[in-house]
């Protein structure tokens, strides 16, 4: 059989709006002929900050020029400050740094395995960990074995056993898949992926109450939701909910470096010893000075509060949509939406790429759901700018 001649190297395993990006700026992006361009994706939240922030940037190029990697078989001088800092910011106990979202998770499913035969004493090879129907934990192996996206998962058997799904937002479920293999209960407070979904508002609460009845450990999953996008430093914040075990990423590394971190209690992450998990770059001295600048710009809470107060503004302009028939349905957390359109008015990726053809860039997910996520350092006259384009496109 005769390969098919080909137009480009690159493997297709993704399918971007056509716009090739030179440069960024804020909330600014522009493209190789020259045309700017409103990011209101901001990398899935990686971007939280914009494109290329000053003091983010400025912490990068001062570790360029002292130390980039020396791997864990050796210390490094802002290893600590970085998991001291990190750990205080989101009131928990031991950090592991790593550097993927997915190695996040992974690295979290390892460690309440562990915590399960060792300390909760589960038998042998037994464990099973609770998770959500809808959830989006990245495309590893192992993570693909419990999604439910049929793209994500077809084709890639056989899958890792060990994990039971249950429906999203029903505790009553959950509690009924709970049993004494179980290890853990992995979800994500906001399902980002899935199209900005948000559980009642009992949920969480529920399934921390559960946990700690069932002495299993509650892993969240704030790749997306955490550091400041929904208002709060964690997404669980909103309701007062304090997990065993939280997995960051994506804005912890400034849309500059990827880094991400298990962040959790010490008598969980404590059954990791020497020889039982590593990462050659991960908490590498590069991706602890962009860390540290990033937990910087959030110990001040300004983030936070500008998040919540641009979300308001936000809500207020969607639920009109919602209300002159414009829009299906519209979720809010913070500066972070999920937008629906009806049939007739097209699909996600038409309307993405109607906002494209006005300069705005978006992204869509499962059909008819386009997301919204701006930089939160976004201005309100540019966040305005954006959503009158959307106006403009659904008419």
């Amino acid at each position: 059989m005769t390969a098919p001649a080909l137009t480009s190297h690159l493997a297709a395993n993704y399918h971007p709006l056509p716009v090739v990006l030179a440069s960024g700026e804020g909330s600014w992006m522009t493209d190789v002929a020259g045309t700017r361009y409103l990011d209101l994706l901001a990398g899935y939240s990686a971007l939280n900050f914009g494109h290329r922030h000053p003091a983010l940037v400025a912490a990068a190029h001062a570790q360029l020029d002292r130390l980039t990697l020396t791997s864990r078989a050796f210390d490094h001088d802002l290893l600590e400050a970085f998991a001291n800092r990190l750990a205080r910011l989101v009131g928990m106990d031991l950090v592991l740094p790593m550097n993927t979202g997915a190695e996040a998770v992974e690295t979290a499913i390892k460690a309440a395995r562990k915590w399960g035969y060792d300390v909760k004493g589960v038998a042998p090879e037994q464990a099973t960990i609770v998770v959500a129907d809808g959830n989006f934990h990245g495309r590893t192996t192992t993570i693909i074995s419990f999604s439910t996206d049929d793209d994500a998962r077809r084709g890639f058997g056989p899958y890792t056993p060990g994990f039971r799904v249950v429906p999203y937002g029903d505790a009553a479920a959950l509690a009924e898949a709970v049993d004494e293999t179980t290890v853990a209960v992995l979800l994500e407070p906001i399902q980002g992926e899935g199209g900005v979904i948000i559980p009642p508002a009992d949920y969480l609460p529920a399934v921390r109450a559960l946990c700690d009845e069932r002495d299993v450990l509650l892993v969240l999953d704030e790749i997306q939701s955490g550091l400041g996008r929904t208002g709060t430093t964690l997404a669980a914040d909103l309701v007062g909910v304090r997990p065993d075990l939280v997995t960051l990423g994506k804005a912890l590394g400034g849309g500059i470096v990827p880094v991400s971190a298990v962040v959790g209690r010490h008598d969980v992450l404590g059954v990791l010893t020497a020889g039982t998990h590593g990462s050659t770059f991960g908490g590498n001295p590069l991706a602890c000075a962009v860390g540290l600048a990033v937990v910087a710009q959030l110990e001040t809470g300004e983030h936070q509060r500008r998040a919540a107060e641009l979300g308001t503004h936000l809500r207020a302009r969607l639920d009109a949509l919602v209300a002159d028939g414009s829009l299906v349905a519209t979720r809010t957390a913070g500066l972070w939406a999920g937008i629906d359109l009806a049939p007739e008015r097209g699909t996600g990726r038409a309307l993405s790429e109607r906002l494209l053809a006005r300069r705005v860039l978006v992204k869509d997910t499962h059909g008819q759901t386009v997301r919204l996520a701006p930089p939160l350092t976004i201005a309100q006259d540019d966040l305005d700018w954006g959503l009158d384009q959307l106006v403009d496109a659904l008419h």
